[in-house]
């Protein structure tokens, strides 16, 4: 991978696509590629599929982890390692770059940050690691599990995300501290504005993309350009994803030094222990279901829900409606200040607050115990996104549910979905005589949400960042380009 991510790479090949760059019109396909390494010194990848069900080592010691990381593991009651930290730890111990595809909820974090941390412990020094990930939210949530991991090694992790104060990040990354956790944006703009700041990173010995995939994306380009440019050339580089895409496949063609490829389980999939169910409704009627829903949840021993809607219009539409409505809910969406965010997560995860709003920027990485039901209120566009979105209950073996409101429109999307996940969702039986009786309360709270609507700007305030982002996105030439990708997923 290292030789797949050097600047040299950069520049010979335009545009810039790190690792499919180089003009290989046809990727060989993964039944092809060798499943073992023959020879340990040469450039060849080793890749294996694997079981997520499998039984792996019964204990984290026989990965080779130190005894301190094996008693944290113990006094986190995480007892035994899942497939992908069974199948990755050992490797990056051994010092391969790691490329692991796993299912959602199945321990990638661990499976990376513990194997760090051990060799931290061996030689500390810092910036010893960058993580780099697509959302603010989940750099939080990374940082939280870097420190209860580390919680043993007075570990210094910073957070280098936007929203925030770029000074204050500033001086805390100029005391080299061990773990950097950073969206792509933030660090691109504070490595190209303090020129102190990229000797920082000069002897960093990991890389991580989590959620590579997305980090990938054709929209990250020219920050990706700036981060690789001032990492060394001997580090580890490690990529995690719960998506196979093109990007991460051709990858394998032209990855080198030692490297290793885990895919724990093909395509796109939902776990068994998750029950999904949709609902046939007109378009005009979706708020009071999910109104009718929600305020049954204690009824039905639901302790926590995230709804997911398209936009942060909606999304701060139904918030407004819920609390005019007497439902205690938070939101989460890219017009809220970082503060809020992060505060309404907070709150969510701490159980003070039982139902979470959310556009996708809250469909990957979060890990909440408690989710016990997940709501599409409006369909994805793309059946990869269902599978993350619904990723959010069911995890680690418990059981969860998924219900989907479903119109007419909506009607080819969820056949495809059906078609990818391989499974029929089945109706969601609701009260009839219950539901009349919610439909007077949700129309009248209608009419003094839109009010609200009007009363706290919020309008205008997207309309302003709709034509900056347009702005930022022509800027990078990134306009068309994200039209052509559109155009090819959908294909």
């Amino acid at each position: 991978m290292n030789q797949a991510t050097s600047p040299h790479l950069f520049s010979k090949f335009k545009p810039f696509r790190l690792f499919s760059s180089i003009n290989k019109s046809n990727p060989p396909a993964l039944a092809a590629l060798p499943s073992h390494r023959p020879d340990p010194t040469s450039n060849d990848f080793e890749h294996e599929r694997g079981n997520a069900d499998a039984i792996g080592p019964a204990s984290f010691a026989e990965l080779g982890l130190s005894e301190w990381a094996v008693d944290t593991c113990r006094e986190l009651r995480i007892e035994r390692p899942t497939t992908v930290q069974s199948r990755c730890i050992p490797r990056i111990l051994a010092g391969d770059d790691v490329l692991g595809i796993a299912q959602t909820g199945s321990g990638k974090t661990a499976a990376f940050a513990l194997p760090i941390l051990n060799r931290l412990a061996e030689d500390p020094y810092g910036v010893f690691a960058l993580v780099v990930t697509p959302t603010r939210e989940l750099a939080v949530q990374l940082v939280e599990q870097f420190r209860a991991f580390g919680s043993s090694l007075n570990l210094r992790c910073t957070l280098v995300v936007g929203g925030m104060d770029m000074l204050s990040q500033a001086r805390s990354l100029s005391q080299r501290p061990h773990v950097v956790v950073a969206t792509p944006g933030r660090i691109k703009v504070l490595l190209d504005q303090d020129p102190d700041l990229p000797a920082v990173f000069s002897k960093t010995k990991f890389l991580v993309l989590d959620e590579a995939d997305r980090v990938l994306d054709v929209d990250f380009e020219e920050e990706l350009r700036v981060i690789f440019k001032f990492l060394p050339k001997s580090r580890q580089t490690l990529l995690f994803s719960a998506t196979m895409t093109s990007n991460l496949q051709a990858l394998l063609q032209i990855s080198g030094n030692r490297s290793y490829f885990y895919e724990g389980y093909e395509g796109f999939k939902t776990v068994d222990s998750l029950e999904q169910q949709f609902v046939i409704t007109p378009k005009n009627l979706k708020d009071v279901y999910l109104f009718h829903i929600l305020s049954r949840m204690e009824e039905r021993n639901i302790r926590s829900v995230m709804v997911f809607v398209s936009t942060c219009r909606s999304c701060h539409l139904l918030s407004l409606l819920l609390e005019e409505l007497d439902q205690s809910a938070v939101a989460l969406h890219s017009h809220k200040a970082q503060k809020l965010r992060l505060s309404a997560l907070s709150r969510f995860k701490s159980g003070q607050v039982p139902i979470l709003l959310a556009t996708d920027v809250a469909s990957r990485g979060l890990d909440i115990p408690t989710v016990d039901l997940v709501i599409n209120y409006d369909i994805p566009k793309y059946a990869r996104d269902y599978v993350h979105r619904v990723g959010r209950t069911a995890r680690a073996g418990r059981g969860g549910l998924s219900i989907s409101f479903v119109t007419e429109n909506d009607l080819d999307l969820i056949h495809e979905i059906e078609a990818v996940i391989q499974k029929q969702l089945t109706e969601y039986k609701y009260e009839e005589n219950a539901f009349k009786d919610d439909l007077s309360m949700v129309f009248k709270a209608r009419r003094v949400v839109t009010m609200k609507m009007v009363d706290d700007g919020f309008e205008e305030t997207a309309r302003e960042r709709k034509a900056q982002k347009l702005r930022t996105l022509s800027e990078k030439g990134l306009v068309k380009k994200r039209k052509r990708k559109e155009r090819k997923v959908a294909a």
